[in-house]
């Protein structure tokens, strides 16, 4: 279940999986957050436990813009992260679903069925990608 943690960001639970999203200073992510109405964060929880966060920014044209997604170490590797896309798809019903990532992340958006588009080295020595999911295909299959 997704819930919105805007309000809960200086929680310790949350913001050990705000230095594994994205940011090494928890306070920079608050700040971002908290400084830009339009974007969200929410939590998934799973048997009331706190399993994972997802931030993102759902634009007028209806793409979701994914901006930060993070499981809890031990929950990896289970189905958490794909819940938790899945989760924001039901509850947002977004168009299409968009991420800049790294070649971490490669595999997983893939595993889930995002097509995935090589920027380049945006970075000198860091190759980016563009994930793209088209919602509007899931709802037809």
């Amino acid at each position: 279940m997704l819930i919105d943690i805007k309000h809960k960001l200086e929680e310790p639970e949350i913001q050990e999986l705000i230095e594994l999203s994205a940011y090494s200073d928890p306070e920079e992510f608050i700040q971002v957050y908290r400084g830009d109405d339009r974007l969200e964060i929410m939590g998934f929880y799973a048997n009331d436990e706190l399993a994972g966060l997802v931030g993102f920014r759902l634009h007028e044209n209806g793409t979701l813009e994914l901006n930060h997604i993070a499981v809890v170490p031990d929950k990896r590797g289970k189905g958490y992260g794909t819940a938790i896309l899945l989760s924001l798809i039901g509850l947002k019903k977004p168009r299409i679903l968009v991420a800049e990532i790294d070649e971490d992340a490669v595999d997983f958006y893939r595993s889930v069925g995002f097509t995935i588009e090589s920027l380049g080295e945006k970075i000198p020595g860091i190759e980016r990608f563009r994930c793209t999911y088209d919602c509007a295909v899931e709802e037809q299959a």
